[in-house]
């Protein structure tokens, strides 16, 4: 009990979010899945010549140098403070470096269609460790049911062969879920930002520049950058737009709905990321809309609808 209420010291803020989300925050969420389901074509593009880390490091390292170019243009001053910066740090530790390190090691050992129903996993431990830290988000019937229907969603999209996977290479797939608990923590800890009068772009900028300073010296000391051939044009462009769209505008959309949805509505986006890769796959790669895709996007929507509680409220009170 005691470890609880040091947990609920470090991680509650004020003020209070929004339960059921606005349209204006569902756009943001759609909008955020969007850029991160993008993010699979840049990182396809750039894995074929450069190793992972290499690839982690210079999205998160351009992107802290775009986000710094606009607040500068801005004339939005860069937080500055030993709280703040820790903040930061923390921030990045759990929602970039711990992620992005365990994702990289598992799916070098398991499929990544396992790797996508396992990251789908993040709402279910944010809405379980957000009940035991917030006040304001607190685990119902209807949400629990929310999420499992978004994780089936998910895990029928991907296919019956990922699902026959499960429980094999375990380790590697226990280092999925850490990551996915990670990114939960993280949702719940950056609900502070708003509390400290910090903006969400001064947050994505503060999250990415500390990410790229715990990740340099790994990613120097593995990949030994400067013996890789210089990139071609198509694979520094990839770089670029996976920094400045999949991770700088990613992250200020991210930092604003935590900001007033926040971590467990924040953390709907996971299913819906696998929804904007697919349409994205049919809109540009000419791939097929499938029978299983469509269910599974039908019990995705159905369980954010659960989560979001507001149809079935309008429902009983219309019975």
């Amino acid at each position: 009990m005691h470890r609880v209420h040091c947990l609920k010291a470090i991680f509650v803020s004020k003020p209070a979010i929004n339960t059921s989300m606005t349209s204006a925050e569902w756009a943001m969420i759609i909008s955020l899945s969007v850029l991160w389901g993008g993010s699979f074509f840049f990182v396809g593009v750039a894995v074929n010549d450069l190793p992972t880390l290499t690839i982690v490091v210079t999205r998160v390292g351009l992107a802290a140098i775009i986000l710094m170019i606009v607040m500068r243009i801005r004339g939005t001053p860069i937080p500055m403070g030993m709280t703040v910066w820790g903040a930061f740090l923390v921030m990045g530790f759990l929602n970039n470096a711990v992620p992005f390190l365990l994702i990289v090691w598992g799916q070098s050992h398991i499929a990544s269609g396992v790797a996508s129903i396992l990251n789908a996993t993040t709402p279910l431990f944010a809405v379980v460790i957000a009940h035991m830290l917030t006040t304001d988000e607190k685990l119902t019937p209807l949400r629990f049911i929310g999420v499992v229907l978004g994780i089936v969603g998910v895990a029928g999209m991907i296919g019956g062969e990922a699902v026959a996977s499960l429980g094999t290479d375990v380790i590697a797939q226990v280092a999925i879920l850490g990551a996915a608990i990670s990114y939960s923590f993280a949702g719940i800890f950056g609900r502070r930002f708003r509390a400290m009068g910090i903006s969400p772009i001064a947050t994505a900028t503060g999250q990415v520049t500390a990410s790229s300073l715990m990740l340099l010296p790994i990613m120097l000391m593995v990949d030994q950058p400067w013996t890789l051939p210089m990139p071609g044009i198509d694979i520094i462009l990839s770089l670029v737009a996976l920094a400045g769209l999949s991770t700088a505008l990613a992250y200020i959309l991210y930092f604003k709905i935590l900001e007033t949805a926040g971590a467990t509505n924040l953390m709907l986006v996971t299913f819906l990321v696998p929804v904007s890769a697919i349409f994205l796959g049919i809109g540009f790669l000419n791939e097929v809309l499938e029978l299983r895709h469509i269910i599974g996007i039908a019990l995705i929507g159905a369980g954010l609808a659960a989560i979001d509680g507001r149809l079935f409220r309008w429902a009983s009170k219309s019975a």
